[in-house]
This record gives C-alpha cells, sequence and structure tokens, in this order.
C-alpha cells in the first residue's frame, strides 16, 4: 500500500520521473518479470522432482553401504563361530586323550565336563552360525534389489535432469535479458516503491503486483472499481492501488 504516492524520491533518476512515468516503469516491470515467470514455469515441477529423485538416489546408496556392512558383520561372525567350532573339537579330542591317562575317576568326571562344555560351545555356535547365515542370505538378496533400484532410479534421475538441463539451456539468455532489463528498471524506482512492488508481487498467488483495469474491475482480484477512482486512475497523476487486493492499478491504455 502506497501511503503518500507524491512524496520525494530518494533516487535521483526516480526524482526525474513524472507519476506516469514512474507507473509506465512499474507497468514495464511487473511485463518483465510476469515474462521471467512465464519462462521459469516452462520447467514446471522438474527441479523439485529432479531434487526428489537425487535424495531418493543418496538415501538408496546409504542404504547400500549399510547393508554391505552388515553383510561384513555376518561373514564375520559366521567366521569366528566356525573357528569356534573348530577350536572346540580340537578341544574335545585333547580331553579324550587325557582321559585315556587318567589317573582316578575324579580326573575322568572333570576331563568328561569339559567335554560337555566345549559341545555345548559348539552347539551354540552352530545356532549363531545358522541365525547368521539367515540374515546374509536376506542381506545378500537385499542388496541385489537396493543395487538394481538404484541403477534403475539413476537412469530416470539422468534422464530428468537432462530434460531440465534442456529447458534452462533453451530459456537461459532470453531468461538472463529479461533480468538485467528488469535490473536496469528497477534502478529507475524509488527503494520505497521497489520494496511495495516486490512485497505484492511475493504474495499475489499469480505474481502480479500491476494490473490494468478491465471491465470496470481490478485487473488481479476483479473488484469493481468506482467511476471516480477510475477516472483518476486515467488521469496518471496518483499511484492508485485496488482498496481490496492493494495492487497497484493503471489504465487499460497503459
Amino acid at each position: 500500500m502506497f501511503a503518500n504516492p507524491c512524496d520525494e524520491l530518494p533516487n535521483t533518476m526516480a526524482k526525474e520521473l513524472t507519476v506516469e512515468q514512474r507507473l509506465k516503469v512499474l507497468y514495464d516491470l511487473q511485463q518483465v518479470d510476469s515474462k521471467i515467470d512465464e519462462l521459469r514455469t516452462l520447467a514446471g515441477e522438474l527441479p523439485q522432482e529432479v531434487k526428489d529423485m537425487a535424495d531418493e538416489v543418496e538415501g538408496l546408496k546409504t542404504r547400500l553401504t549399510n547393508i554391505e556392512n552388515d553383510i561384513k558383520e555376518c561373514e564375520t561372525q559366521i567366521s569366528d563361530h566356525r573357528v569356534r567350532i573348530e577350536n572346540a573339537n580340537a578341544s574335545i579330542s585333547r580331553y579324550k586323550e587325557q582321559q585315556n591317562s587318567v589317573r582316578n575317576n575324579r580326573e575322568f568326571d572333570n576331563l568328561n565336563k569339559e567335554i560337555e562344555y566345549q559341545e555345548l560351545e559348539i552347539e551354540a555356535s552352530q545356532r549363531k552360525i545358522k541365525h547368521y547365515s539367515t540374515e546374509l542370505e536376506d542381506r545378500l538378496q537385499e542388496k541385489t534389489k537396493t543395487t538394481k533400484d538404484i541403477e534403475e532410479r539413476t537412469v530416470d534421475l539422468n534422464q530428468k535432469r537432462a530434460e531440465l538441463d534442456q529447458i534452462l539451456a533453451e530459456t537461459k539468455a532470453e531468461t538472463e535479458a529479461l533480468m538485467l532489463k528488469a535490473g536496469d528498471l528497477e534502478k529507475k524506482i524509488d527503494e520505497r516503491l521497489l520494496t511495495a512492488f516486490k512485497r505484492i508481487r511475493k504474495n499475489a498467488h499469480n505474481g502480479l503486483a500491476v494490473v490494468k483495469i478491465e471491465r470496470d474491475s481490478c485487473g488481479g482480484c476483479h473488484a469493481k472499481i468506482p467511476a471516480q477512482r477510475q477516472l483518476d486512475i486515467r488521469t496518471r497523476k496518483k499511484i492508485l492501488v485496488c482498496e481490496f487486493c492493494g495492487r497497484v492499478l493503471v489504465d487499460p491504455e497503459m
């Protein structure tokens, strides 16, 4: 909202402009900004889609790394328990040999307990090997699926990126030229007016901060504009805004 549009402008170039010229610059800036918006919408949802797909691929890669770590852990556990079984079997063989040379039943029973303990260790390790073998098989299948998912998603991502890059390349030169033009126009507008313009553009769903009167109504919100106010707008002596949406109003001949 422009409380007092006729205030003295801080910008030297802006000071030299009449209200009508300021309105024309605002209108021209709106046209340029709208064209930039139009070029950017050509990419549609592609930038966000590319970002989401890239994040998904990175997530799958992280998952694959975790799966590979799990596989290594399973293999290590299986290997460790196999070694334990070998050591337990070696101990059992040694204890049985010692039983042949014991001097009394007590020594024989002690060795028998050691043998039973080692047999229990073997059983426990065999259960662990079975558990980790099942988990290893699951992780290997998961690795195969995740690797395939990464390959497929990467292909899709590269296609989307190529599509986005092509659109950006086609519109890059025109967009840059328009942005330079917008920059030149902004230099002609005083800071207070430009700040208000950008605020209105940001809040407007279609990015329109300057609109024409269309069929006696605001070109932005379509609210009816009284005849006297339309006349004031046509004189181009003041910067007037819509009382309902706050957009700057210009006459159709602008």
